[in-house]
């Protein structure tokens, strides 16, 4: 479903992603994991399209769509959850969740097809937020939640644009204990369907042994490791140059 090839960014002499290839397919989770700077989140920018490549491709179901913007990216089925939270601040719960449910259903600015559907896409909203526990402060403005919240907020908007290809990046960064089991059960049930493709950065490596089919290793922006996640952390290569990283993180 997604692909990169020879995947490449240059900042002036530095190279932070270095001409990685990957095929990822649908029903499938693959964490992407390495140590602060390999390269986790450009790879992530490079492949949603915020950041340009220098050299290489990006295809979905086939097609290029490297040049492509963030916009036409979206509209193709690449959803994107940020490591910073990504909302309308301005706006309540409910309507950051409508607009991502009305972009999806592409009304645009069509005022008679908004109208005519309004009370479908703010049902659709309400299940999302009842989702991810929510609905009791659908009236609240966004930008007054918990951090935990916005999280939470934000994946309900990822969901509501029912992507085909699923990018959190960091999703349980900040939230309380309490919060983290909200987030993962909704990945675990997006990955039940075995119809999409999941992609997650990810410094836990509880999480990843839990929910991972497949894990890559970014290390200086190259990929250093690519398998089942029990035989990439049996790697002498990953045990002796970055998983001892990994778990002074994760502990």
């Amino acid at each position: 479903m997604l692909e990169t090839r020879d995947l490449t960014i240059r900042f002036g002499g530095h190279v932070a992603v270095d001409h990685v290839s990957c095929a990822f397919q649908p029903g499938t989770l693959t964490a992407i994991v390495g140590p602060n700077g390999a390269g986790k989140t450009t790879y992530f920018n490079l492949i949603s399209g915020q950041l340009p490549a220098s050299e290489g491709q990006v295809l979905l179901n086939g097609l290029d769509i490297t040049r492509l913007p963030v916009s036409a990216r979206t509209h193709l089925g690449l959803g994107r959850a940020f490591q910073l939270t990504q909302l309308f601040p301005a706006l309540s719960v409910l309507e950051n969740v409508r607009l991502a449910v009305q972009s999806r259903r592409k009304l645009g600015l069509n005022l008679w097809s908004v109208w005519l559907d309004h009370r479908g896409t703010l049902r659709q909203a309400r299940e999302l937020l009842e989702q991810v526990r929510l609905d009791d402060k659908a009236e609240t403005i966004a930008s007054s939640l918990p951090h935990g919240d916005q999280r939470k907020l934000e994946v309900a908007m990822l969901m509501a644009l029912d992507p085909l290809v699923y990018m959190f990046d960091e999703p349980t960064a900040g939230m309380s204990v309490d919060e983290v089991p909200v987030v993962l059960d909704l990945i675990r049930a997006l990955k039940a369907r075995q119809d999409r493709t999941i992609l997650l950065v990810e410094h836990k490596m509880d999480v990843v042994r839990e929910l991972a089919d497949r894990i890559i290793v970014l290390h200086n922006g190259r990929l250093m490791a690519d398998g089942e996640p029990e035989a990439v952390i049996a790697s002498p290569v990953v045990q002796n140059a970055y998983l001892g990283v990994v778990e002074e993180v994760a502990a």
